[in-house]
Formats: structure tokens, C-alpha cells, sequence
């Protein structure tokens, strides 16, 4: 494991469901505009990685934060930008939407 991973905790999309439907945590997708209005997990909050900087990062208190993409690159590198920033550690969708959707959960389909 590798310095950047550290922190890095990657979670399976029904346990990330699980989380979202228990209240405990918020799904933030770092997908661009376009592509979050074709498709997206109910309930997410939209913040592009084109925009990304720390300061303005989604912090909800009391919840925890899960970073979501279409395949898991883009979160998994938000995630780690968070970690270098000094933040302890951070959560990303294992596999992304991709992933989300294979398992057979369901999306906000917009077409």
C-alpha cells in the first residue's frame, strides 16, 4: 500500500447504499455537469472535479462524505487530494456508478 492510499477507504455500492438509506452519510458525484444530468444516484450532491478545491469541499456534519464518479479514477484521486490536504482520510464508491449500477441498484435517469 502505497503513502497515497493510505486513508483511502474504498466501500462496496450496497454498502454505500446502506449508508445513503440509513441517513449516516451523503454521496457527493464529481462527475461533470452533463454527465450528472444524464444519470446520477438519488440524493447526491454534485461537486465537478473541474472545480475541485479544498476549501469548498461538501462537509456535512455528522455524516460521512462518499465520493462517487463513473468508474471510481476520478473519486479515488479527489479522495486523495482531501488526504494530502491533511484530511485523515476519505471515502470513495468502489467502482463508481458503473458499479452501482451492476449491482443492480437503482439511478435518477434523466433521458
Amino acid at each position: 500500500m502505497s503513502a497515497s492510499e493510505i486513508g483511502l477507504i474504498e466501500l462496496e455500492p450496497e454498502t454505500v447504499k446502506a449508508l445513503l438509506d440509513s441517513g449516516e452519510a451523503v454521496l457527493v458525484d464529481v462527475r461533470e455537469e452533463e454527465e450528472f444530468a444524464e444519470d446520477h444516484i438519488e440524493g447526491s450532491l454534485l461537486s465537478p472535479m473541474s472545480d475541485f478545491e479544498v476549501e469548498t469541499w461538501p462537509s456535512v456534519p455528522g455524516k460521512k462524505v462518499i465520493i462517487s464518479c463513473l468508474g471510481g479514477v476520478r473519486s479515488a484521486a479527489i479522495a486523495r487530494k482531501l488526504i494530502a490536504s491533511g484530511q485523515g482520510w476519505a471515502i470513495h464508491l468502489k467502482g463508481g456508478l458503473n458499479a452501482w449500477r451492476d449491482a443492480g441498484l437503482p439511478t435518477v435517469n434523466q433521458s
